[in-house]
């Protein structure tokens, strides 16, 4: 693929994603009038209704403006990452969403590099030894984590790896890399377990497609060796469904661990999401919804550049015909 042809596909790309955007800020924006009760209220949560303090959340607000005008003011403060304060601390959205944003970024690259680690390499062993007991293992493993909820596996490994065998931390995070590295390896583990059976499910099928094909078994036939084959002829161009599934795995295990984050109190994103919503505290809630909408959207961006990378024969569009 030309130069031009693939400056041409990343910008249709981004500003496919630009479009998608503006329409998501537009709805979170719109959860202020779709919520129940009068927004005031809402704003107002536990304060006191004084007819001075409606006064000045009207005029924060700007609830005194036309639908569209008030879209346009938030939008463009959210541009700059401005999602006003939040209900219940009064600090900066902004703020908030930073402090608890490592923790959740440190969990999420964590679990996916063990899922990638290891859903691809039981992936591989699944397709390579088909129709065995090690293929028939892996996929009955695979299935079984698949149908248990994430929060379950967590409480199973947290009775039998911090209380019956006291080797990891209860609950929160750590202070320093080895000490998060500590107290973040079960809750990682307990994502691993759902998302790298994902990626085994689709390693191995991918896989077992690319090593039935004439030029896997021609590559045989001319007397490569199995690692060469493995490696240079199959591997590469089984990735590129794997590199689909992993990131939308990596905008699931940095954005979607909510039940995780419960369930080993972590302070991160999700369990900011859950509280903030339980509080009925808005503006937390719209700020997190569209950082999450960002990275869901960035991950899948970098889904459609790793295809240039695996596979440079790749056409999009008008030049696939």
């Amino acid at each position: 693929m030309s130069t031009r042809a693939v400056a041409y596909f990343i910008l249709r790309r981004i500003l496919a994603l630009g479009v998608l955007l503006v329409v998501i800020s537009f709805t979170v924006f719109s959860l202020l009038y779709l919520a129940p009760g009068d927004p005031v209220e809402i704003l107002l949560g536990t304060s006191p209704a004084t007819p001075e303090t409606i006064a000045a959340l009207r005029h924060e607000y700007h609830l005194d403006q036309p639908y569209l005008v008030q879209y346009w003011i938030w939008a463009s403060h959210a541009f700059r990452l401005d999602f006003g304060n939040s209900i219940e601390t009064t600090l900066p959205v902004a703020d908030e969403i930073r402090a608890r944003l490592p923790t959740s970024l440190f969990l999420g690259i964590y679990t996916y590099i063990l899922t990638m680690v290891v859903g691809v390499g039981l992936g591989i062993g699944a397709a390579v030894r088909r129709r065995t007991a090690l293929d028939r293992g892996i996929v009955a493993g695979a299935l079984l984590c698949l149908s248990t909820p994430a929060f379950a596996s967590g409480v199973l490994l947290l009775y039998i790896f911090a209380i019956v065998l006291p080797w990891f931390p209860v609950f929160g995070s750590g202070a320093g890399f080895w000490d998060d590295l500590w107290h973040l390896t079960l809750p990682a583990i307990t994502l691993t377990l759902t998302s790298a059976a994902f990626v085994v499910k689709h390693t191995r099928a991918a896989m077992i497609n690319v090593l039935d094909q004439d030029y896997v078994t021609f590559a045989r036939a001319r007397g490569l060796s199995s690692r060469r084959v493995l490696f240079t002829y199959t591997l590469r161009n089984a990735l590129i469904p794997v590199a689909t599934v992993s990131a939308l795995i990596l905008a699931y295990v940095i954005t979607g661990a909510v039940l995780v984050e419960i369930t080993f109190s972590l302070p991160g994103i999700g369990n900011l999401l859950v509280h903030s919503v339980s509080v009925k505290d808005l503006p937390m809630v719209q700020g997190v919804t569209m950082l999450i909408a960002i990275v869901i959207l960035t991950a899948n961006l970098l889904a459609d550049l790793a295809y240039l990378v695996l596979d440079p024969r790749i056409r999009f569009g008008k030049q696939a015909g």
